[in-house]
Order: C-alpha cells, then structure tokens, then sequence
C-alpha cells in the first residue's frame, strides 16, 4: 500500500506541485480500501497526518521539528547525542503553508468518509458475551464470526492501562489463536471449553463474540472495531 512518512511534507523535494501530487496519490490509495471497506491502518494515517499538520499550522509544532537531523557530535561526558537540522527555515516556510493548507481539507474529507464506512460497519454488526461473563473480563477470548462462513477467528485479549504523557489511557491487545469451523456440534460454547483446555491460565476467560452480517475484512475492519467494542465492555 502507498503510504506518506510521518514528515511527508518536509521530506524530499519540498515543492507544491509535487507534494500535492505525492498527497493525491495516497489518497487515491486509501480512498480504494474504504471502498472496500478496509479501515485500518489507513484510518489511522489519516487522523495522525491530520493532527501533525494541524498542530503545526496553529503554532503548536515547529518548523524544525519536522525536518530531519543530522548526528552532529556525541557528548561521552554526559551520554548525549546531538543533532543538528539538515535544512533551514528560512523562505521554505510560505511553501509549506501553501502545502499544509490544500492537505487539510482533503485530509479531513478522507477521514470524514472513513469514519462514515467506520459507524455503518459497526452497525452492522453485533457483539455479545458467550455463556455466563465472570466478574473479571480484562482478558479472554474473542470469536469473529460472519453470516456466510463457518469459519470462527478465534482471539485472546486482554486490557491494560498505558501511561504517555502523564496521562493514562486504556488499550486493549488482541492475538489470534487459531481459525476454527463452526458446526452443529463445535458450538462457539463448545469451542470456548476447549480453549480453557488448551490456555490453562485462563480456567474462567470472558469470552465475546463479534458477529457480521456482512464479508467485511477482519484485519483491517473487524480487529479494530472489537477492539473499541471490548473498550466500551471490559472494567478498567
């Protein structure tokens, strides 16, 4: 998938015409996969191409943070690398507000139809607890299922508290056991019993299932939506 760097717009030839065509290409790009309803990561991108650019517009990044840096000495005495920019500011500064103010737009356009695609496809979708929840459920298993399969994606999770700046925000991890064929008799209940068989640490796991009417991808669609819906579900 074509993809812009993290400093797009400060990398390489910093030139309007060509930072507007390399800005379309990868829109072009990401457009294609939420046609077919591929969110991640191109969601994701998206929204922090978005805030990058945002900040710098109002002020909040500078100019010289964006560009790359150069090792230009080492300090032994006190075990500190210093770096100096490759490019200076200087009359750069009106080409890349002209670049940041067409990116914007078309940035906030592209988010703004991935998470349209994003709230249809959790509508689409139903998320329920198998068999009797126990009162601890920052950890257990996910089963992804869709209408027109009898494949079942079987995932751990578990939930967790993550520090950046100061400030603590909840996550969730989740990792795939195995894909396994739904039948009369392998219920998602019978299933759920074997994998307490096979992860002992794990003798009373809450386990959810997340159902789609519709073939939406799971990597990139289904994962991230049972990610928010575990989130909206599992005790802190």
């Amino acid at each position: 998938m074509r993809t812009l760097s993290k400093n797009w717009v400060t990398e390489g030839l910093i030139d309007f015409e060509y930072k507007k065509y390399q800005l379309l290409a990868y829109l072009q790009e990401t457009n294609r996969h939420f046609q077919a309803a591929k969110l991640y990561p191109s969601l994701g991108e998206l929204i922090e191409h978005h805030r990058n650019l945002n900040e710098f517009k109002s002020g909040k990044k500078k100019l010289s943070d964006m560009f790359p840096k150069a090792l230009s000495n080492v300090d032994l005495d006190q075990a500190k690398l210093h770096f100096q920019p490759l490019e200076k500011e200087g009359n750069l500064i009106e080409e890349i507000n002209q670049i940041t103010d067409f990116a914007l737009p078309k940035i906030e356009k592209q988010i703004r139809e991935g998470r349209t695609i994003y709230d249809y496809v959790e509508e689409q979708v139903e998320f329920e607890p198998v068999g009797i929840q126990p009162l601890y459920n920052r950890e257990g298993f996910v089963f992804l299922t869709r209408e027109q399969s009898s494949d079942v994606h079987a995932f751990r999770y578990k939930s967790g508290l993550l520090q950046f700046a100061g400030e603590k925000f909840r996550s969730v991890s989740l990792w795939l056991i195995g894909v396994f064929q739904k039948t009369l008799v392998k219920t998602l209940e019978a299933l759920k019993l074997d994998l307490v068989k096979e992860v002992k640490e794990l003798p009373n796991p809450a386990t959810w299932r997340l159902h789609s009417q519709h073939s939406f991808p799971i990597d990139e669609t289904l994962v991230p939506i049972s990610k928010r819906l575990l989130l909206q579900h599992v005790k802190a």
